[in-house]
Parts: structure tokens; C-alpha cells; sequence
């Protein structure tokens, strides 16, 4: 009796580490669609190895950065973040956007357009530059899974002019999207990135001589008196299981009339004074302000700290973006806009809050409609 129990229990364990090799080669399987991207290119590693921000294999933040504050742990984080539909994440109906002629703006004007979360178009110039750009349904590699709010997606890569500089600020999905940047292939003149995010680009077809990878404190010239620095973030990065193989940054548009600042995603730290210092006053920083969660506010700010780091960069106006697109946090999801708004009556920093695709002339920023207010229509 017992040589046949222990005869069933063999069958069982050889059947499950059948399973577990079938399940392990499945996912292994599905990791080499291109959505994933690319590790960077021994060209890049040569680079990539000399930064003195790469240690021990990996990208490091200038602040020690753990992805959960402590008192959280990453099982608890997951378990909510699946489990707790106490608060509704989601709108109930639709998300008012205006849709206007984005190819024959006018080319005295400095503007920006807003497509929700972090994707932006600017004008500034004449060079036009877009911003983390996601105009897919989806921002995640699983279909599905992280899907857009309705009526935040009438805009697509068609709608777009030429673009001069596309600025990625890191390799997550919900900002460099493959499905758009793939599309964009032929409409972008110029690719600027972190170190080592050349290697997506150059597996999904950019040719090298397109591909500007920088690390940060770099700066590229782009006009006369027209520079884009690769500016300190503090972030992750990964579209895989192997994280941290690319780096993160902000950046500063600095051209003869005007400084523009993009946060990108990263938790508050010294950076921010540090760039208010060198390079303020700013004009316009168009910050992170949403999909955060006190469990991993070292690498997404809480709306605080989102106003707290403009103040350190002297900012003279905040366009809050990251918010408004996708759930990916657990809070509602007009509460980053509704915080910013409320919590800003200590800080006084004027507010550029526009609809989704309204033009903002920069000539005349006042845009402040608080349109998150109103129920989305149904």
C-alpha cells in the first residue's frame, strides 16, 4: 500500500514539474513579442558602464529608493491593488476632450496639448517636440489589462504633424508605448532618451542615426540658444523581469523664450532644488500628479510633493499630467486633480488644467476649467 502512494505522489510531482517547465516556456515564449522591447546594445553598454549612475548591474537613483515605503510589503500592495474594489478607480461614463487640426498650428504660437496621463505635445519655437506618447488602447504588454477611460482616446498618430523630438522619460508602458512608437516611425525626426531606452527603438526599426540616448546632466543642442538637458529622476525602470537596465530622467527645454520642464515619473527628492537652482525660474513644469499610493510614494509623488517640487524648481506655472487615463492606483480617479486644486490654495502656483486636446498658447496660459468636476457623460 504504501510503494503505491508513493508510486501516485511520484506520478503527481513528474506531472507538476511537467506543468511548471510547460507554464515557465509559455511565458518565456510570450516575452519575445516585441512589445517587450530590448536590452540595450553592446554599443550603449560601453556607455552604459561608464555612467557613474550604473552600479552592481543596474541603474541607481542618487537617494536610496526602495519600490514600498516602509510598513508595506509587496504582497499586500498586490492584494489590493486586485482585491479592494472599495474605491471606484474608474469614471462612470466618458472623459470630456475636444479634438482639434494639430497639423497647421500656428508657427509663432508656443503651446502644448495635453492626450491625458503623460502624453504632450509642445510647440515651442517652432520645434515640435511630444512627450511620452500613448495612443493605444492598452498600457500593458497583457491585452486588456490596463485599458483607457472612454473618450480620453480621439486623438491617434495620424492626427499628429511632423515631429522634430520625441522625449521619452522611461521604458514603462504607460509611457513608451511600442503600438505608437511604431506607428510614429516615420513622422519622428529625432529620438531622445535615457541611456540605454535606444535599444526598444532600435529593435522596433528606428534606425541608430535617429536615436539620441543621454544620461543625466547631459544636454543636446537643437537650435541656436535652443537646448534640451537629460535632467535626474527618481524612478525605476523595466518592461520585463529584468529591471533597472535602462535610466529615467526628466528634462528641460530650454529655448531663446521660454524653459519648459518635464518631471517624467519619480518620487520627490533634492533634484528638483537643485534644477530650480541651476535653471529657474521655469516657466512651465508639467508635472507628475496622479497614480500614486502612499506604499510607493518614494517613486511616484503624492500631490504635495508634486507642489513642493514645483515650488523647488521655481516654477511659475504646473501643468499636472500622469492622471486622468488609466487605473493604476487605488483612488478615484479625478482625486489627483481634485488634490492638486485644493491643496495648491497653500502654494499659489497657477494651474494650467486644460481638457483633453485643447490648444494651450503659452502667450496666454490662463486654463484653469475645472472640467474633472462636472460627471464624466454617460
Amino acid at each position: 500500500m504504501k510503494k503505491r502512494i508513493l508510486k501516485i505522489i511520484k506520478r503527481i510531482l513528474i506531472v507538476l514539474v511537467i506543468l511548471i517547465l510547460i507554464l515557465g516556456f509559455s511565458i518565456w515564449l510570450y516575452m519575445q513579442k516585441a512589445t517587450f522591447g530590448s536590452l540595450p546594445s553592446e554599443e550603449s553598454m560601453a556607455r552604459i558602464e561608464k555612467s557613474s549612475h550604473y552600479k552592481n548591474g543596474e541603474f541607481q537613483n542618487n537617494t536610496y529608493t526602495p519600490t514600498f515605503a516602509p510598513g508595506y510589503t509587496f504582497w499586500g500592495v498586490i492584494r489590493k491593488q486586485l482585491f479592494d474594489k472599495k474605491v471606484p478607480t474608474e469614471p462612470t461614463g466618458k472623459i470630456p476632450s475636444v479634438k482639434r487640426d494639430l497639423k497647421h498650428l500656428p508657427a509663432n504660437q508656443n503651446l502644448l496639448v495635453w492626450f491625458g496621463h503623460s502624453s504632450t505635445l509642445l510647440q515651442i519655437d517652432g520645434k515640435k517636440i511630444l512627450i511620452d506618447p500613448v495612443f493605444s488602447d492598452n498600457a500593458s504588454p497583457i491585452p486588456n489589462s490596463v485599458t483607457v477611460f472612454a473618450g480620453t482616446n480621439s486623438y491617434h498618430v495620424q492626427d499628429l504633424p511632423e515631429i522634430d523630438y520625441l522625449l521619452i522619460s522611461h521604458d514603462h508602458y504607460d509611457h513608451l508605448d511600442y503600438e505608437t512608437v511604431l506607428a510614429l516611425k516615420d513622422k519622428v525626426k529625432t529620438v531622445i532618451c535615457g541611456l540605454g531606452v535606444g535599444g526598444h527603438f532600435e529593435r522596433w526599426g528606428y534606425p541608430k542615426n535617429k536615436i539620441i540616448e543621454e544620461d543625466w546632466n547631459d544636454s543636446i543642442t537643437v537650435g541656436k540658444d535652443f537646448t534640451i538637458h537629460t535632467l535626474p529622476a527618481r524612478h525605476k525602470s523595466g518592461r520585463g523581469f529584468t529591471q533597472n537596465q535602462s535610466l529615467w530622467a526628466s528634462y528641460l527645454i530650454s529655448s531663446p523664450k521660454m524653459k519648459v520642464f518635464y518631471s517624467g515619473d519619480g518620487g520627490y527628492d533634492t533634484h528638483f532644488a537643485e534644477i530650480g537652482k541651476k535653471f529657474g525660474p521655469i516657466d512651465v513644469a508639467i508635472m507628475e500628479n496622479g497614480q500614486y499610493n502612499k506604499a510607493w510614494h518614494y517613486i511616484h509623488m503624492l500631490p504635495e510633493e508634486t507642489l513642493q517640487a514645483a515650488k523647488d524648481l521655481n516654477a511659475k506655472s504646473m501643468v499636472p499630467v500622469h492622471n486622468s487615463k488609466f487605473a493604476l492606483a487605488k483612488h478615484r480617479w479625478n482625486e489627483p486633480l481634485n488634490e492638486i486644486t485644493r491643496l495648491n490654495e497653500k502654494y499659489h502656483i497657477p494651474l494650467i488644467t486644460p481638457i483633453m486636446g485643447e490648444i494651450v498658447n503659452f502667450d496666454s496660459p490662463n486654463v484653469s476649467k475645472q472640467w474633472w468636476k462636472t460627471n464624466p457623460e454617460k
